[in-house]
């Protein structure tokens, strides 16, 4: 199984940043996993943030309107089994539950759900 677990999210200011991580383990995890970011806000139905394929070169960001391009970042450590989501000039309708997901098909780019979720966190952006 895999165990995927979140940490870094709280609150923060319109225009700041902050850094997630997600750190994940168990038997069957492997590096060549693309792994990626959801979130949800409240009322609304969980979207796509960003994914990392296995080599963390190629990497692909939320295909909503509000796009986070260009503000996010996504990146991993393979050597520590961590991914990250560096987010930067933070907007109020950032707010959500931020979720670390992980799938076993190395090219997934988040066009569905994927294999693994982990438990979420909470991220509040305050005008």
């Amino acid at each position: 199984q895999v165990q995927l677990v979140e940490s870094g999210g709280g609150l923060v200011q319109a225009g700041g940043s902050l850094r997630l991580s997600c750190a994940a383990s168990g038997r069957t995890f492997s590096s060549n996993y693309a792994m990626g970011w959801f979130r949800q806000a409240p009322g609304k139905e969980r979207e796509f943030v960003a994914v990392t394929i296995w080599n963390g070169v190629n990497t692909y960001y939320g295909y909503s309107a509000d796009s986070v391009k260009g503000r996010f970042t996504i990146s991993r450590d393979n050597a520590k089994n961590t991914m990250y989501l560096q987010m930067n000039s933070l907007k109020p309708e950032d707010t959500a539950v931020y979720y670390c997901a992980a799938d076993r098909t190395t090219s997934w780019s988040g066009r569905r759900f994927p294999d693994y979720w982990g438990k979420g966190t909470l991220v509040t952006v305050s005008s």
